[in-house]
């Protein structure tokens, strides 16, 4: 498997951290080689941007199974039941506001990556695709999200 990034983000926050992410205002700075690509995302007023999650790590012994960052009032649950960023496969997906374009530069808010990580694919919101009406999710989900956008 050969997956290239197509871009970096460059965001005011430089650290991992789990909380306050809605109105960090971040760029994807787009390879040049992809600018046409972006003809036609301007109509759409949010994007999922697909990223590598490049600073995370795994450890089977204790990121397979664990409670939702480390709090104790989460129930023990395994990898693939939360959003958690040290996983396997270190892919992070957000949907985010898109706020503009300037060339290869997209300004976005709500993108939960800090700063210098690589941008594996940018697609538009569609609600056919990405919005499931009747989606159901454990209680200790809400708890989690509390703060976090």
């Amino acid at each position: 498997m050969n997956i290239q990034e197509i871009g970096t983000i460059k965001s005011p926050v430089v650290e991992e951290r789990d909380e306050g992410w809605g109105n960090v205002i971040a760029e994807i700075h787009l390879n040049p080689t992809y600018v046409s690509g972006l003809r036609g995302i301007e109509a759409f007023s949010h994007l999922v941007i697909i990223f590598f999650m490049h600073q995370s790590s795994f450890d089977p012994a204790t990121d397979l199974v664990r409670r939702p960052r480390g709090r104790l009032d989460m129930p023990l649950v395994g990898i693939f039941a939360q959003r958690a960023k040290h996983r396997p496969a270190p892919i992070g997906i957000t949907t985010v506001e898109l706020i503009g374009i300037k060339g290869n530069v997209l300004r976005v808010k709500g993108l939960d990556a800090i700063d210098g990580t690589p941008v594996l694919d940018i697609k538009p919101y569609f609600k056919a695709f990405d919005h499931i009406e009747d989606a159901v999710m454990p209680a200790w989900t809400v708890e989690l999200m509390r703060g976090y956008f």
